[in-house]
């Protein structure tokens, strides 16, 4: 198999014990669903199962997400002091500038507790999984016509019946140049659809969760071409993969767009339009909660609150009192 051969030969060679688990998580799926109705569909009943190890995945290291989130997040908050200090040093190239603004940079993530590689640890660690994976949707034609040996639960019985079954008009085993035109079209739709959805993703991001400060200069042009040239990607890779893997990678993309769109709505970055949104959203939701409890508006509540403290003036008068010396006890 040519990823064992290859230059990530011995990569997945350790990542092994993590391929069989999940191989084993796929046939345990499989063999559920075909219990409770669906062994004569055997390509759906195989394609859900790989979508279902996509979501167990997803739930395993969504604390990782939840992590990794945070430091974006706060990462981009920061973007506004940071781009102050690079304007600062910019074009003194003199060793004392650079360390000043070093210590200037690390004093801005110290004094607000980031960590630039907050957001790329649960990467790293996210990453073998998905190349566990990928490899053990892969190897599984491999091993149904015996150039490679059993992996997990996918003895050759069972990778024959994984590489045969049909989903649509297609098997999961098929790739770009295997398959009839038929294939070709429903091969072409779902790589459509995954660039679509990782464009969208990456692109609603970078245009709705990043501080208005931050919409400018070198790293935000960066970004938004990055969006753009990441998708494209698809098109030359996933024309040579399995269409099990293009199952696979269409339900990971489906689950990532999904978190975007919820972090976005619910923990936007500070300062960015997706956090204004979010500020009207919770004075709509507040103002209605208040109507149905009977309780004044917010602006009313305002209005009483500088109404005392100008009455609380009047009263104490506008000199601010001087604290009283206690008197030593004897």
């Amino acid at each position: 198999m040519l990823l064992d051969r290859g230059f990530f030969g011995w990569f997945y060679t350790i990542l092994r014990p993590i391929e069989a688990a999940m191989a084993y998580v796929i046939k345990f799926f499989h063999d559920v669903l075909t219990a409770i109705g669906l062994s004569g569909a055997q390509g759906l009943a195989w394609s859900i199962a790989v979508m279902l190890l996509v979501v167990l995945v997803k739930l395993i290291i969504l604390p990782l997400f939840v992590r990794q989130m945070l430091s974006m997040r706060k990462m981009q908050a920061l973007q506004p002091q940071l781009q102050k200090i690079q304007k600062k040093y910019k074009g003194k190239t003199d060793r004392a500038s650079r360390e000043a603004m070093s210590r200037e940079t690390m004093k801005v993530y110290q004094d607000n507790h980031a960590n630039p590689m907050g957001s790329c640890v649960p990467s790293l660690i996210q990453g073998p999984i998905f190349m566990a994976m990928f490899y053990t949707l892969s190897a599984v034609i491999y091993i149904a016509d015996g150039r490679r040996g059993p992996l997990g639960a996918f003895d050759k019985a069972a990778a024959q019946g994984f590489s045969n079954a049909q989903l649509f008009n297609i098997k999961l085993s098929s790739t770009f140049a295997t398959a009839d035109s038929g294939g070709k079209v429903t091969i072409g739709i779902f790589v459509a659809l995954m660039c679509l959805t990782m464009f969208y993703s990456q692109w609603h991001n970078v245009r709705r969760n990043m501080p208005k400060a931050s919409m400018q200069g070198t790293a935000y042009r960066t970004q938004m071409l990055m969006s753009f040239i990441f998708p494209v990607m698809y098109i030359f890779s996933g024309i040579t993969f399995p269409f099990a893997v293009l199952v696979y990678w269409l339900t990971n993309n489906i689950w990532t767009l999904g978190q975007t769109l919820w972090q976005v709505y619910n923990m936007p970055t500070p300062g960015s339009p997706a956090a204004e949104a979010k500020e009207k959203r919770d004075y709509r939701k507040e103002q209605a909660r208040r109507e149905r409890a009977g309780e004044i508006s917010l602006e009313e509540e305002e209005l009483l609150k500088a109404k005392e403290a100008e009455e609380r003036l009047s009263v104490e008068g506008h000199q601010r009192k001087q604290p009283s010396r206690k008197k030593k006890k004897k």
